[in-house]
């Protein structure tokens, strides 16, 4: 699974699966982004791949721990349909 955050494609260090969404392993420019999108309004965040395949998330947590920080996303509802 990766994530889709506004435009961008990132690719989490690490993501694993959560009742209520995934908890993915960000660092540097792909930590920015989220935060970007999260704080700021700049974009949405979807998930890539899996039983979440472009659900729609939303950041519920972020814990930071030595040089890693792992973020709680869960998911806000069905995933969106193509066209």
């Amino acid at each position: 699974m990766n994530l889709i955050i506004g435009t961008r494609h990132v690719t989490p260090e690490a993501i694993t699966r959560t009742a209520e969404g995934v908890e993915a392993v960000l660092r540097g420019e792909a930590l920015l982004t989220l935060l970007d999108s999260a704080f700021h309004g700049t974009g949405t965040i979807e998930v890539l791949g899996g039983d979440l395949d472009r659900c729609p998330m939303e950041v519920v947590g972020i814990a930071m721990h030595g040089a890693e920080t792992r973020v709680t996303l869960t998911a806000l509802g069905a995933a969106r349909r193509l066209n």
